[in-house]
């Protein structure tokens, strides 16, 4: 481990068991073999998008490339990074190295808005571009991703808290040459400023970042709510607004399908007037497409959300939701994933093409809660010919098979991170510091 803090959570061990229920692939015979496939394609993900040094910004970073985004560095995908990388250690011996060079990227591009927040893109040269604000789904998955290493290696590479959290960070966006990262301590800074600058304060709704005002707080984005991240940061931070949080969210997943979506489960990217005591899906484009209030491109990755949380906490709301959307997908497919679409009203009628990961994954992770366990609802399955055990099993076994036939796509640095985390849940390596 050169040095290196070992893993207390080791990739591949499973020692954090999911709820009763929960199904797993079975067809690879045992969980090693998935496991296996996982380390194959986390390889792969990081030949293709982990940049180093120069191309990262500079000496001792690292930083996950975008070649499909606007801009070549992002904050989403740096989360992505954190995450993925926490969860590898014990797999990869390099991925405690990597983890801290990706947070050196981050400290080194504080937002404008607030010093612990991240700016939200940078370009080929490690400049800030698009205002140097921040983006809400970044930083979730930036602290959770620090609260996953502070579980996983402790303080730092030495146990040393390093200079007031910051360790190897100079304070000018330079590398100091000295390791010792407090992880926790910069966790709950972040935790701290997101709830400051990105929880609206009166629906505790997550907003689209630290730069949103006006009209644009009555905006949330499905893909930010994130019910285990919620969690993690009640239990990091002491601070009970986040079960506020937590209970809005949920609340307004199950209102908006209730009233928009009761056949498919679907939520829309963006939600409206979530101020106004009646919030909707939006009308048309908000912010990104006509598109904003279809299941599109970000609200593609909800059942991975949803179900990663109902798999760790077993909460019955997540449970349903994420057992919903599996069912839909299943019956609306014929059970063949090859013909989940990149894109559907939320009627289910779809207008995209197929193919992508950052849509199929996800469902494989809602997949996962179609198992039956002691709390089952007496009198079966809701009556559909193929929505018992076995029917289930075969659905997320199609999707697994699915996740694996290929290789990660070079040019898709975001539905291959989609996918890999997707991945890390569906094979039992997921879990809630």
């Amino acid at each position: 481990m050169t040095g290196r803090a070992e893993a207390r959570v080791p990739f591949g061990v499973h020692a954090i068991p999911y709820a009763p229920g929960t199904l797993r692939p079975s067809c690879d015979g045992d969980p090693a073999a998935a496991d296996r496939r996982v380390l194959e394609h986390y390889r792969l993900w990081k030949t293709y998008f982990l940049r180093s040094g120069d191309e990262a910004g500079g000496r001792g970073r690292r930083a996950v490339f975008t070649p499909d985004a606007a801009h070549p560095f992002v904050a989403e995908a740096q989360g992505y990074g954190l995450v993925i990388t926490a969860l590898m250690a014990g797999a990869d011996p390099d991925a405690h190295a990597l983890f801290d060079g990706i947070l050196r990227h981050v400290l080194a591009h504080p937002s404008v808005n607030h010093p612990d927040l991240h700016a939200a893109q940078q370009d080929a040269e490690g400049r800030d571009v698009g205002g140097g604000d921040s983006a809400t789904d970044g930083d979730l998955d930036i602290a959770y991703g620090l609260l996953l290493a502070a579980r996983q290696w402790g303080g730092g590479h030495d146990g040393r808290g390093g200079h007031g959290g910051y360790g190897g960070y100079d304070g000018r966006g330079g590398y100091d040459g000295h390791d010792g990262y407090d992880y926790e301590a910069l966790a709950v800074r972040r935790i701290n400023a997101v709830m400051e600058c990105e929880v609206h304060p009166t629906t505790r709704l997550t907003k689209l970042g630290d730069w949103s005002s006006g009209r644009y707080d009555e905006v949330s984005r499905t893909s930010d709510w994130m019910p285990d991240h919620f969690r993690a940061f009640r239990a990091a931070t002491g601070d009970p607004r986040w079960d506020e949080v937590l209970e809005a969210h949920l609340s307004l997943a199950g209102a908006l399908c209730a009233r928009h979506a009761p056949a498919t489960g679907l939520l829309p990217d963006f939600v409206v007037d979530t101020t106004s005591g009646e919030p909707r899906p939006a009308p048309g484009q908000v912010l990104e497409s006509p598109h904003d209030g279809d299941y599109h491109w970000n609200a593609c990755r909800d059942p991975w959300r949803l179900g990663a949380d109902a798999v760790t906490s077993g909460d019955v709301r997540t449970r349903a939701a994420a057992r919903g959307l599996s069912r839909w997908a299943r019956a609306a497919t014929g059970g063949d994933p090859g013909r989940i679409r990149s894109g559907y009203r939320l009627d289910g009628t779809a207008y995209g093409d197929p193919g992508s990961p950052a849509f199929f994954a996800p469902f494989a992770v809602a997949a996962l809660t179609e198992g039956e366990d002691e709390s089952e609802d007496e009198g079966g399955d809701e009556g559909e010919g193929d929505s018992g055990a076995e029917g289930a099993q075969g659905w997320l076994d199609a999707l697994w098979a699915r996740m694996c036939a290929s290789p990660p796509d070079p040019a898709r640095a975001y539905a291959e991170g989609v996918r890999l985390q997707s991945m890390l849940v569906v094979s039992h390596n997921y879990w809630v510091p």
